[in-house]
């Protein structure tokens, strides 16, 4: 029988957001911001990695950096809402671009909504509270079969 540290198991039950974000700098902001703020997190550097950690880790929320090298963040969002499992996972497409042509073509993707990179600390951390809170709410389990196609 393995037995977890009091911190493991305080780490798994606070609710998990994956980081999907190419710069480095950018990521470890947001980690650290997300860990001040209660979350635990888990990290993708590309629309490839984030698929796989997705379907490994099966997140609470995903932020996805929407331009990155090789697959961009809204083909890894279609890409992540082809799985069963993931669908009901809310995704909040996280850009530079803050015009409403970018937000458009973020919910055409998939994502639950869009968020400027200039953005709000404090109307960011509403926004996942409520995302991660709805789909709490709406009682999803997931069985193993569902991680298929």
């Amino acid at each position: 029988m393995e037995y977890q540290t009091a911190q493991n198991y305080a780490a798994e039950a606070l609710p998990t957001i994956l980081i999907v974000e190419d710069f480095d700098d950018t990521r470890l902001m947001m980690k650290l911001w997300l860990a001040k703020n209660g979350y635990r997190v888990v990290e993708a550097e590309t629309g490839e990695q984030a698929i796989d950690v997705a379907q490994r880790e099966l997140p609470d929320l995903i932020l996805m950096d929407v331009r990155m090298p090789g697959m961009n963040g809204l083909d890894a969002t279609q890409r992540i809402r082809e799985y069963q499992a993931l669908r009901r996972i809310p995704i909040v497409a996280v850009s530079a671009y803050g015009a409403d042509e970018y937000r458009s073509l973020g919910i055409d993707a998939g994502c639950n909504e869009y968020v400027s990179t200039a953005f709000d600390p404090n109307a960011l951390a509403e926004l996942l509270k409520s995302l991660i809170a709805s789909r709490e709410s709406s009682g999803i389990n997931v069985l193993p079969s569902d991680l298929e196609h």
